[in-house]
C-alpha cells in the first residue's frame, strides 16, 4: 500500500469514528474504535498464517458464507485442533479462535446478529488469557462492552456495536489488507484521537515529528554520531511510554532485527494497554517486548530494583517524553534511593529531573539518553540547580536542544530536549536554538522534514553556526552558576545594519533635486494657467 493510501486508510477511519461517536466522549470511543481495529489486525494476521500453514486443505468458502475458512477446518479437523493450534503457537504466537476472527464478528455485525455483543467479549477474555504463550491480562480492560454509553440495554448495545463494527470492516474492505498499513492507520488515529483530547494527550503521544528527533539521537552512534546508526540495540527503554509510538519509532529506524528488546512502563492502564495493542499492532511478537503498568517515580517494577550490581538491567538507548513538572512525593526515604543519592532530590513541585536520574540510571556506559523536558530544567535554581550543576561537572549532559512553542497538544510551553551520555567524547556542550525554526499551524506549530534534518545534522557533526547552534566549553558554564539558559550561550539578537552615512547623504542629495525639479516643472504649468505657484 502506498504511502498516500496509508493516509487515505487513517482519514477514512477518522471520519467514520467522527461520524459514529455521537455524544460518546473522544476518548471513550477511541478505547472501542482501536480495540477494534487491533482484533482486525490480529485476524487478519492469524488467518493468512493459518492458509499458508495448511496450505491446499484450507477450505474455500463462498463470500456470504456464515463461516470463516478456519471454522470450516475446524469443525472438519477437530482431532487435529491441538497440534494445529500449537504450530500456530510457534509461528506467530497466538492463536485466535475461529468465532472471534475479525471475518466472522463482522458478518454477524452485517446481519445485525444478537450475540454479536456476547461473541466480542468471549472473544477478547479469551485474547487476553489464552491466546499468547505470555499473559496479555487486562488488555481490554478499559473497553466496557456493557457500558450505558453504548446503550440502555444489551439490544440496543449490540445494536450500536453492529453499526459501530459494519462501517469499519466497510471503510476497511475498500483498501488492501496490507497488515503493515493497519499499523500505521493505529498511529494515524491516536495523533488524532490526541488533536481532540487537549491537555489530556499528553498522557498518552509524542507528536511525530519530535519523536522523529529523539529516535534518531539514540540509534546514532555515541561517541561518533557522525559516523552514523548503530549496526544494533541490545535493548531500548520508554519509562513513560504512553501509547509507545516513540519505541516503535525506534525501532523502525533499527529494523525488524535491529533491537534485542523493548521495555516500556506507563502508570495510566488506559494508555498501558494502547501501548500493549500497539507493539502487536506493528508486529512486534510479545516476546520482544514488555510494557509494565506501575509508577515509575516509586520503581514499581520489580525488574529495575534489582539491588545486584552485576544484575541491573541497563539499556543501550532511553527515550521519554514525561508529564512537565508534575508534583510528587519526595519523601525523606526516596533520598537513600539508588536512582537519586549520588545527585540530589528533585523539588515536590516539579518531579523532572525525578524522571531524568531513573532514566540516567539505566543507561549504560556506551548508551545515549535522548528526554523531552520544560526549559525550566535549564536555569531553575534551589535542588534543581544542585542536579544539573552535578551532571555536568561529571560530564554527562552532551547537548541541549531548544524546540519551538506549541508544538504539543497538551500544552503550548517551549520544551527542550537535553541528551545524556554517561561516557561521551566532547568536553563542551551543544546547544541547539531551533525556537525560531518551524512551520506555523492553525493549532500547533509544525516542524517540516528541513527543520528536523537540520537539528539532527548539527547534533551529528555538533556543527557551529550563527544564532543557530555552538559549542560551549565547561569554563564558561561554570562562570554562568552551571546555568544552561540557551539564550546565554546563543544570541538570538539581530545586529543593527550599519549605515553608510556618505552613501546616505549623496541619496538625500538626489531626492532634493528630483523634488525640485518637479516643484519647477509644475509651477510652470500654473503660470501659464495663472493661477498661485507653489512656495
Amino acid at each position: 500500500m502506498t504511502e498516500q493510501n496509508q493516509k487515505q486508510l487513517g482519514k477514512t477511519l477518522w471520519a467514520i469514528a467522527d461520524q459514529l461517536r455521537g455524544s460518546m466522549d473522544a476518548d471513550d470511543f477511541r478505547d472501542y474504535m482501536l480495540s477494534f481495529l487491533f482484533l482486525r489486525y490480529l485476524s487478519d494476521n492469524y488467518e493468512a498464517a493459518a492458509q499458508k500453514e495448511l496450505g491446499a486443505d484450507y477450505p474455500k468458502v463462498d463470500a456470504e458464507a456464515k463461516q470463516v475458512p478456519l471454522a470450516v477446518w475446524y469443525a472438519a479437523n477437530a482431532a487435529d485442533v491441538p497440534a494445529f493450534e500449537k504450530q500456530m503457537r510457534r509461528k506467530v504466537h497466538y492463536v485466535i479462535q475461529p468465532q472471534h476472527l475479525w471475518s466472522s464478528v463482522a458478518h454477524m455485525a452485517r446481519t445485525q446478529d444478537g450475540e454479536l455483543l456476547n461473541t466480542l467479549q468471549a472473544g477478547f477474555k479469551y485474547i487476553e488469557n489464552e491466546s499468547f504463550e505470555s499473559t496479555f491480562a487486562g488488555l481490554f480492560s478499559e473497553i466496557d462492552l456493557g457500558s450505558s454509553k453504548l446503550g440502555k440495554g444489551y439490544s440496543e448495545r449490540n445494536a450500536v456495536l453492529c453499526t459501530v463494527i459494519q462501517k469499519i470492516a466497510e471503510g476497511l474492505a475498500d483498501f488492501s489488507t496490507d497488515i503493515d498499513a493497519l499499523g500505521d492507520a493505529y498511529e494515524y488515529l491516536i495523533g488524532q484521537f490526541a488533536a481532540g483530547s487537549g491537555k489530556k494527550a499528553g498522557e498518552f503521544y509524542t507528536p511525530q515529528q519530535i519523536s522523529d528527533i529523539l529516535s534518531t539521537i539514540v540509534t546514532l552512534d555515541s561517541q561518533e554520531p557522525k559516523t552514523g546508526a548503530k549496526q544494533r540495540l541490545e535493548s531500548v527503554m520508554d519509562f513513560a511510554c504512553g501509547s509507545g509510538s516513540l519505541l516503535l519509532n525506534v525501532r523502525k529506524r533499527m529494523g525488524p532485527h535491529g533491537i534485542g528488546k523493548i521495555y516500556g512502563q506507563e502508570k495510566n492502564v488506559t494508555t498501558y494497554n494502547l501501548a500493549r495493542m500497539n507493539m502487536l499492532l506493528h508486529g512486534v511478537k510479545d516476546t520482544e517486548f514488555e510494557i509494565f503498568h506501575g509508577d515509575t517515580l516509586t520503581n514499581e517494577w520489580d525488574k529495575l530494583r534489582e539491588l545486584n550490581p552485576a544484575k541491573k538491567p541497563l539499556f543501550d538507548a532511553i527515550v521519554a517524553n514525561p508529564p512537565f513538572s508534575l508534583r510528587w512525593d519526595a519523601s525523606e526515604a526516596m533520598a537513600d534511593d539508588v536512582r537519586f543519592k549520588n545527585h540530589g532530590l528533585a523539588p515536590k513541585s516539579a518531579a523532572d529531573f525525578a524522571f531524568l536520574l531513573h532514566g540516567f540510571h539505566f543507561l549504560k556506559d556506551e548508551g545515549v539518553m535522548a528526554i523531552i523536558l520544560p526549559h525550566g530544567v535549564l536555569f531553575r535554581g534551589g535542588a534543581e540547580e544542585r542536579i544539573r550543576t552535578k551532571l555536568l561537572k561529571d560530564g554527562h549532559i552532551d547537548t541541549v536542544i531548544g524546540l519551538p512553542s506549541n508544538l504539543f497538544y497538551s500544552t503550548g510551553i517551549p520544551v527542550c530536549i537535553l541528551v545524556l551520555k554517561k561516557c561521551k567524547k566532547p568536553d563542551d556542550v551543544l546547544f541547539i536554538n531551533a525556537a525560531e525554526h518551524f512551520d506555523k499551524g492553525k493549532r500547533q506549530n509544525q516542524l517540516s522534514e528541513a527543520h528536523i534534518a537540520k537539528i539532527i545534522d548539527t547534533y551529528k557533526n555538533r556543527h557551529e553556526e550563527a544564532r543557530y547552534s555552538r559549542r560551549v566549553e565547561m569554563a564558561e558554564i561554570e562562570k554562568n552558576d552551571f546555568n544552561l539558559n540557551i539564550s546565554r550561550y546563543i544570541s538570538t539578537a539581530m545586529a543593527d545594519a550599519e549605515i553608510d552615512l556618505s552613501a546616505t547623504h549623496q541619496q538625500l542629495v538626489s531626492i532634493e533635486a528630483d523634488i525640485k525639479a518637479a516643484k519647477d516643472k509644475h509651477n510652470a504649468f500654473l503660470k501659464e494657467l495663472g493661477l498661485s505657484l507653489l512656495p
